[in-house]
């Protein structure tokens, strides 16, 4: 039993890193409040107005049963969560993964099935999984939107958390070619090479080496969105209870991480059933 009990604690310890375990070096490792987060418009549905019953009631509710597409639609979602219910999954709720209640807004519309992974770029776990997320990006289902997260646990983790969002905003201006290889080079510079990032002008300089000028890194620095994004990753990193990285939620409904799912092959194969289970709904 003890035995057992070992190993399940070394899977955990390998898995994720706490607040603590990822606070910054000495000089930065005070713990600060998240930003004050803004509020994050939640989607809510509207209603439709149901047409006026008439004087002749049977006629009404004839037409409306054999015609109306509303209930054919009703029927249809009855039958995916039928399906749904039905299946056997190999991953339990309340073992593998954890239902967010209620579920929580996401980073992107609800176009396709959104993956959101919360990371710090100091985070050896988080390195470790990188190799892994980016095999999976090469053959996710294109219905699948996969988002990072950066988590503020202290001020180094902030600045982290404005590099990521950076490089993201250069990346969508056509200023930086490639985010995922820019935050390879970010986590290479921090867990191989001794660099921590704890400086502006160290970042600068990581930057110069995707050719973004100094002028270019100080307008995206200091731009209303890289601020915005700043906010509204820590507003929903709180939502969704993040208290260890890298952890996974899907669609604002579903958390999880390498430690729940048994290993990181296995949170791979995770992410893929919660997509399919979105899916059939």
């Amino acid at each position: 039993m003890k035995h057992l009990i070992w190993i399940a604690a070394a899977l955990f310890a390998l898995a994720a890193c706490g607040k603590e375990e990822t606070s910054a070096p000495a000089e930065e490792a005070t713990a600060v409040e998240a930003p004050a987060p803004e509020a994050v418009a939640e989607e809510t549905a509207t209603d439709t107005a149901e047409e006026p019953a008439t004087e002749t009631l049977e006629v009404v509710e004839e037409s409306a049963s054999e015609e109306q597409e509303p209930e054919d639609e009703a029927i249809v979602l009855a039958l995916a969560d039928t399906e749904v219910e039905a299946r056997e999954w190999k991953y339990k709720e309340g073992q593998h993964y954890f239902r967010l209640m209620p579920a929580q807004p996401t980073v992107g519309g609800a176009d396709k099935i959104e993956v959101a992974e919360t990371f710090m770029y100091s985070c050896p776990h988080c390195f470790t999984l990188e190799p892994y997320i980016q095999t999976w990006l090469e053959t996710k289902d294109p219905g699948v939107r996969f988002v990072r997260i950066p988590a503020v646990f202290n001020r180094l983790a902030m600045m982290h958390a404005q590099t990521y969002y950076t490089a993201e905003l250069l990346e969508k201006n056509g200023m930086v070619a490639d985010l995922g290889e820019f935050n390879n080079a970010a986590f290479i510079e921090y867990h191989r090479r001794g660099n921590r990032l704890t400086r502006i002008e160290a970042i600068q300089k990581l930057f110069e080496r995707f050719n973004v000028s100094a002028e270019e890194f100080d307008k995206a620095w200091n731009s209303f969105p890289v601020d915005q994004k700043m906010r509204v990753g820590a507003d929903l990193a709180r939502r969704y209870g993040i208290t260890s990285v890298p952890t996974i939620v899907v669609n604002g409904k579903y958390r999880t991480s390498a430690a729940d799912a048994g290993g990181y092959d296995e949170l791979l194969e995770l992410i893929d059933e919660l997509t399919v289970r979105e899916g059939l709904r």
